[in-house]
């Protein structure tokens, strides 16, 4: 494997965790973990690129080895985090800018947001979620009240080992030596002789904000980058949280200039399930900015 080496960063307030690859000097390339994640997450896609890239990974607020914030978090944060952090570690210029499922949706947004910012996007499996409706408002704030009643908590593994076969039941792709260790980014010392998910488990608390669909696309629509959409051919998981076809085709519509891939033999977590090949197409992309 690659080595990779850590920073902390100041970010509004939050000791932020940076996991960084390759010489500094090198063309930069900023990756986004998903909803649970950390950096360390993309290892094996670094591990299968073959040029000569400086890749930067947080983990965002409150997972991994970041600080966690409170009772609460807020997708907005996600923007002026990235923000803030690209102020520090590339204040000039256009970046490039990828992530994977929550972090992809960052990284969308954020192109539309300031696409004066960002020259490449690329979005590994990061769809958006179901527009909600308003009716669901007051329920969702009840259950969040109900939820602040009492402290959030992850289910506790027996060790690293339980946490790894845990990764490979939730994803029959990855391989055993991959999941054992994943398993040790993933997971943390839980103070009582087990291993919980790093991570600050008020995550797990419903986001009393509802989702809008159009203020994403709303997002989309102003993305001037081009944009390297990638998704796996098992697409279960999308069709899981209920983003069906018609919706899936209509957020690539908002984009200017997307170039879709699909990843055969792959899942939701396809920078695990086929790095070559995600390392591969991501490298053409970026090579082309300059052909």
């Amino acid at each position: 494997m690659k080595s990779s080496r850590s920073r902390f960063l100041e970010v509004r307030g939050v000791r932020y965790h940076v996991r960084e690859w390759g010489r500094e000097g090198a063309p930069r390339l900023f990756l986004l973990h998903g909803w649970m994640d950390v950096s360390a997450s993309f290892q094996f896609i670094v591990d299968a690129l073959e040029g000569d890239w400086h890749v930067i990974a947080p983990d965002w607020r409150g997972f991994g080895l970041s600080q966690w914030c409170g009772d609460a978090y807020w997708f907005p944060d996600y923007f002026a985090d990235l923000d803030a952090i690209l102020e520090q570690l590339q204040p000039n210029g256009e970046v490039r800018l990828g992530g994977h499922s929550l972090g992809g949706n960052v990284a969308l947004m954020y192109a539309g947001i300031r696409p004066s910012r960002v020259g490449r996007v690329v979005v590994m499996d990061g769809f958006g979620l179901v527009d909600r409706s308003p009716e669901e408002a007051p329920g969702r704030y009840e259950k969040w009240l109900h939820d602040l009643r009492s402290p959030a908590q992850f289910r506790p593994y027996a060790d690293f080992d339980t946490l790894a076969a845990r990764l490979c039941r939730d994803n029959p792709r990855l391989a055993a030596e991959q999941a054992v260790w994943l398993a040790r980014h993933l997971g943390e010392d839980d103070g009582q002789g087990g291993i919980r998910l790093a991570g600050d488990p008020a995550h797990r608390r419903v986001n009393p904000v509802l989702y809008r669909r159009a203020e994403s696309e709303a997002c989309w629509r102003r993305v001037s980058a081009p944009v390297l959409w990638l998704e796996p051919d098992d697409q279960s998981v999308r069709q899981r949280i209920g983003v069906n076809d018609e919706s899936h085709e209509s957020a690539k519509a908002c984009l200017r200039d997307v170039r879709v891939a699909t990843i055969t033999d792959a899942g939701h977590n396809l920078h695990h399930d086929q790095p070559q090949q995600v390392a591969g197409i991501i490298e053409a992309f970026l090579r082309s900015e300059h052909a």
